[in-house]
């Protein structure tokens, strides 16, 4: 970094110098004042929020989108293209003012920017500078120096230099060019930087449909992730069975980590693991909706499988499938997990509530299981989703050429589910206990679908695995009679309501909507989105041991 020193004649190191730590100043200075406004305001949690993952999240590039609307004169760009010409034609204000009878001190105004002119006076400028009108209006900058000029110009007179309250740095011929690209550098660099640091929900989803992509591309098995889980396994003499908590907490010793199940963990975090002393802090609470076992499994994994501080969403979200998968690999081994699943096959009765017993998981996650190592070792293909009552799509999975909706970034999570899908229907069903299985015609073809529901504080969810006619002969339930027929995504199909109802009510209706509040915020700054770092250095100050590191 550079240091600061007293700003000396223009071109000059010193000038650079201060141009640089003014700005780096202000990237601080904007940056706490960031922090403050959010402070409170978000309530988040890494338990899953988001960040961003490329520079600009397909944003315009800094400074490529003008300051004025085409009905507006952009005066910045008139105002240096005025005075290049001027100086390339040899004049100075005096002799340009003559020229067009105005004031130099006017024209001093116009070139800075800083005043409209008037249609006459235009045209004398343009006349006199033996330009048209139209030239003299262009779009493009008249040199590369003109060009840094307008863009510092425009970002200091923009609303997010104005809410740092800082100086501004006089644009005029005496700051050197490596003074001015300095300057401009850095302001785009805030300007990426709190892109970055304030990402939308929408933005947010580009980075969960390419995760998702991915997954598809590799039929959502990781080897890598397995051989992981595999190693740990063998490491604790593990054998069969259900993992107990006896046998997690041997893996964790065996891993180097004590475990500490506290009152006072952050509010905004599930587990906190101090890798100085090597312990891993839990809620004592028995309401959370988690199993403590996969919550403790993934923050052993970030340690297991080498992560480091995420860089960009795109990465926390990468590490946090990946921690999912370690930890579901534990619970549920591939060995014996793949062995159950193949007789089951071989029996013609493949289902996932099985899969929960035997190695006492929640449905979820025996579902997800189901979806590792499905295509892997069974060769079926398949397709997961997770709907909220409302119809909403929280979680997708799919490599069975499925239509789900999806929205112009190709993001599945926040769609309306088709009414007929098995994941829908599965709402009005009286039997809670019992699955409910449903073969749906749809434009891509026949599914077959079985679904459960499960009720949490957020709602009640369906979980529902599908795969394509073709494999149905494998799972027990093919049998069922339910069945529907889904046109989407023609909106015909259950989107737009009959024309009878709507020539009735249309017009008529004033519905007040539910917010998705969460849908609209900004998502929460930070390396581990939402998580307070002050709050989390805290807690591990409060909890250190008093001796050195555990052993």
């Amino acid at each position: 970094m550079m240091s600061c020193s007293l700003i000396g004649p223009p071109g000059s190191d010193s000038e650079l110098n201060f141009c640089c730590f003014s700005f780096q100043f202000l990237l601080f200075t904007y940056f706490k004042a960031l922090s403050r406004k959010y402070s409170g305001k978000i309530c988040v949690s890494s338990r899953i929020h988001q960040e961003i993952t490329s520079p600009t999240w397909q944003r315009p590039a800094p400074g490529t989108e003008r300051a004025a609307s085409n009905d507006e004169i952009d005066v910045i760009s008139l105002g240096r293209r005025v005075r290049h010409l001027r100086k390339s034609a040899n004049m100075t204000l005096d002799d340009l003012g003559l020229m067009v009878d105005a004031a130099p001190s006017q024209l001093s105004m116009i070139e800075n920017g800083k005043r409209e002119p008037k249609l006459s006076l235009l045209n004398s400028l343009a006349k006199s500078l033996g330009v048209s009108i139209e030239q003299l209006l262009g779009s493009e900058p008249p040199s590369r120096r003109a060009a840094l000029e307008i863009e510092l110009e425009r970002a200091q007179r923009g609303a997010l230099y104005e809410s740092l309250g800082l100086p501004k740095v006089r644009v005029s011929s005496r700051l050197s060019m490596d003074a001015l690209e300095a300057l401009v550098g850095l302001q785009a660099e805030l300007e990426r930087r709190l892109n970055e640091q304030v990402a939308t929900p929408e933005e947010a989803r580009r980075a969960n449909t390419a995760l998702r992509l991915q997954m598809r591309e590799r039929n959502n098995y990781f080897g890598e992730y397995e051989a992981e889980a595999a190693k740990v396994l063998s490491g604790v003499g593990y054998s069969g069975g259900p993992l107990s908590q006896h046998v997690i907490a041997d893996i964790a010793n065996h891993l180097g980590f004590t475990l500490h199940h506290v009152s006072d963990l952050p509010h905004s975090t599930r587990s906190v693991t101090d890798l100085k002393n090597h312990r891993i802090d839990l809620t004592q609470s028995g309401r959370s909706e988690h199993d403590p076992r996969s919550v403790l499994l993934q923050a052993l994994g970030h340690y297991v499988l080498g992560h480091q501080t995420p860089t960009s969403y795109g990465e926390f979200l990468s590490q946090r499938v990946a921690t999912n998968y370690f930890a579901a690999a534990l619970l549920l081994p591939e060995k014996q997990t793949v062995e159950f699943l193949q007789r089951a096959k071989a029996a013609k009765s493949i289902a996932v509530e099985d899969v929960r017993d035997a190695f006492a998981v929640s449905y979820e996650t025996a579902a997800h299981r189901f979806t590792n190592l499905a295509t892997e070792h069974l060769g079926i293909l398949t397709h997961f989703q997770k709907v909220h009552e409302s119809g909403i799509v929280y979680k997708a999975y799919e490599n069975d050429g499925v239509t789900f909706p999806t929205d112009h970034t190709g993001a599945i999570e926040g769609q309306p589910i088709c009414k007929y899908w098995t994941s829908r229907e599965v709402f009005d069903v009286s039997d809670k206990f019992s699955a409910y299985n449903q073969y749906t015609d749809t434009p891509a073809g026949t599914y077959w679908c079985t679904a459960r529901t499960e009720r949490s504080t957020g709602g009640e969810f369906s979980l529902s695995i599908g795969v394509p006619y073709a494999h149905v002969k494998w799972f027990r339930g093919r049998d069922t009679q339910e069945r529907s027929k889904s046109r989407c995504p023609d909106e015909s199909c259950c989107k737009r309501p009959p024309a009878a109802l709507a020539g009735e009510r249309s017009g008529n209706a004033w519905p007040s909507a539910r917010a998705h509040s969460h849908l609209l915020a900004a998502m929460p700054p930070g390396v581990f989105p939402g998580v307070d770092e002050t709050e989390v250095y805290s807690f591990l100050a409060a909890h250190a041991p008093e001796a050195g590191p555990a052993s």
